[in-house]
């Protein structure tokens, strides 16, 4: 069986990167698409830039985080998602490019099963995330001592807001995020797509406990941090799955299960208060698990390689997608060049 592993934007590595290790220790024969630029980013095998080359791969399956895949290309097109926030507009929108979504716990995959029986063109099945495979293996512990050592604080906090101008909290956050005190190292970890000008802004800020972070795998991050202040950013539900607390600005999610504030001033002693032993929300965390992800086994990945094999057990694999003439005008104008 020949998989692709498309990965059309640098987030898409962490999520696609563990379903590689599998097909590997499994001895499947796969390849990835990267476009041109985000080539050198990564350390890939067996990959290409050229779409061309995936179509002559002729692949029985194609793992996509993204919204979109060549109709034309051959395989079973597979839906693996970019993120955990279910409330941010166009999450459950379909696009008819998939032909099965695999979902990561029931709030997502009771919405997608009900679009199913409307659309009656793709099928559903519940897997887990592989983004989260390395999310609960505890190896991070000494990479923290290390940081706390060499900048002497007591805690570190994450700020990962996310990149959409109607809901980034980056501006409300600039004059506060300088507020904390010396116990507290600030890591400020940015959006793929977030803007450059609010990116350079925060670059030139001058304080020894505010690092902006360049590492491309935000799960590391998250494994070394003791709270996380976000708003509407899909990474605010991976690291409440690890039990810790989280503090948003002005959040859109439908499940919130931590503090939530209206005004970000309010953000620095809501922090210090939560650091200092109230966190109200740790109980309350454990619903979010049970809806959104409840696998910390380490095994979504080899979960959705199971689940495509046993698919295309019972099915011819699928040669193109019946989409719109938009829709594949779309296509065509995006991949026209690679």
């Amino acid at each position: 069986m020949k998989f692709v592993l498309f990965c059309n934007l640098p987030y898409a590595f962490g999520i696609l990167r563990p379903l590689e290790l599998e097909l590997k220790k499994h001895g499947f024969e796969y390849i990835w698409y990267l476009p041109k630029e985000i080539e050198k980013l990564f350390k890939y095998e067996n990959y290409t830039t050229n779409i061309k080359d995936i179509r002559d791969f002729k692949s029985d399956v194609i793992f996509v985080p993204g919204n979109e895949v060549p109709y034309y290309l051959r395989g079973l097109k597979v839906q693996i998602f970019h993120g955990l926030a279910g409330e941010k507009k166009g999450h459950f929108r379909i696009r008819d490019y998939f032909d099965l979504y695999l979902t990561q716990g029931p709030y997502f995959t009771k919405r997608f099963e009900e679009l199913s029986q409307i659309h009656k063109n793709f099928e559903v099945i519940q897997t887990g995330w592989p983004k989260l495979d390395n999310l609960f293996v505890d190896d991070a512990q000494e990479k923290r001592k290390e940081i706390l050592n060499k900048h002497n604080v007591k805690n570190i906090v994450l700020y990962s807001p996310t990149f959409s101008r109607s809901l980034h909290s980056a501006n409300e956050m600039y004059d506060e995020i300088q507020k904390f005190g010396k116990e507290t190292l600030i890591i400020i970890k940015f959006h793929d797509k977030m803007d450059e000008e609010i990116k350079a802004r925060y670059e030139n800020l001058k304080s020894k406990n505010i690092l902006i972070s360049q590492e491309k795998d935000i799960t590391k991050l998250l494994k070394i941090s003791d709270l996380m202040i976000s708003d509407t950013s899909s990474v605010v539900y991976e690291f409440a799955l690890l039990n810790k607390p989280v503090v948003t600005i002005n959040s859109t999610s439908p499940n919130i299960v931590w503090e939530d504030l209206k005004d970000a001033k309010e953000i620095v002693p809501k922090v210090h208060q939560i650091l200092d032993g109230d966190d109200k929300f740790k109980e309350k965390r454990k619903k979010l698990y049970d809806e959104y992800h409840p696998y910390d086994d380490s095994n979504s990945a080899l979960r959705m390689i199971d689940a495509v094999v046993k698919y295309l057990d019972t099915r011819e694999v699928p040669t193109k997608r019946k989409i719109s003439l938009l829709r594949k005008l779309k296509i065509l104008k995006i991949y026209k060049d690679s």
